[in-house]
């Protein structure tokens, strides 16, 4: 497999991507259409961190992370590494030293569409991360492979500087130019959440909120009392 490291790839601007992490996974793809997760496959392997930042993305051959390394070079300040591999991998391809040195270049997170180990080391210094899969299996460096070229996970695609986004929900992408409009339209859907919540808080009910009670009729759904109910059951 032969391969290409492509550098200064434009990015999102690190002022919007910190606008972003103010807004949870759910509530940005929601602002997008509903669009942009990674899928449920990929967990944190911690809680109550939600990190944002530009993506630096890697496709390396399965069992090998050589451009793992060759993709910490690439990176810097805001960003978050995002690995896939050719076919389907669960070995562990990152561990402590890999965030070790990612830390100290200033990058927010890694986001692994593979398996990832030393959970608790990673735990312990504060190094977010989300993985396919959990594994102490190790791995080589002998494959050629490519660093900040269009990538896919779970079917969406990941692009060399795209906003990335996770929580405890999550990962999401966001491709760089929608970045701005994105935070937008979570601020305003969050706006009405939080008049939503009021109103819950106030008693009212989703069905009426919503209008759904006349949905409920369109589609035939009916109200029984329990005796009516009873009365009619074969």
């Amino acid at each position: 497999m032969s391969g290409v490291i492509v550098t200064g790839p434009p990015k999102a601007a690190l002022e919007d991507i910190d606008a972003l992490a103010g807004y949870g996974v759910a509530t940005v793809s929601e602002a997008m259409g509903r669009t942009g997760l990674l899928g449920p496959g990929i967990r944190p392997v911690q809680q109550g961190v939600r990190v944002a930042g530009t993506a630096v993305t890697v496709l390396s051959w399965p069992g090998d992370n050589l451009m793992i390394h060759a993709a910490v070079e690439q990176c810097g300040e805001g960003d978050i590494l995002v690995v896939t591999t050719t076919s389907p991998c669960t070995d562990g391809l990152f561990g402590e030293l890999f965030a070790t040195a990612l830390q100290q270049r200033g990058v927010r997170g890694v986001v692994l569409n593979t398996g990832v180990r030393d959970t608790q080391e990673l735990r312990d210094m504060g190094f977010a991360a989300w993985s396919r899969a959990v594994s102490s299996q190790g791995t080589v460096k002998a494959t050629g492979g490519s660093v900040n070229v269009p990538i896919a996970i779970d079917g969406q695609v990941v692009r060399p500087g795209d906003a990335i986004l996770a929580d405890d929900d999550g990962v999401v992408v966001v491709p760089r130019e929608r970045v701005r409009e994105t935070v937008r339209k979570s601020r305003a859907r969050e706006d009405k959440e939080t008049a939503t919540r009021a109103a819950f808080l106030d008693g009212q009910l989703g069905l009426d909120r919503y209008g759904l009670r006349d949905r409920l009729k369109e589609l035939g759904v009916e109200y029984r009392t329990y005796e009516q109910y009873e009365g009619e059951r074969p």
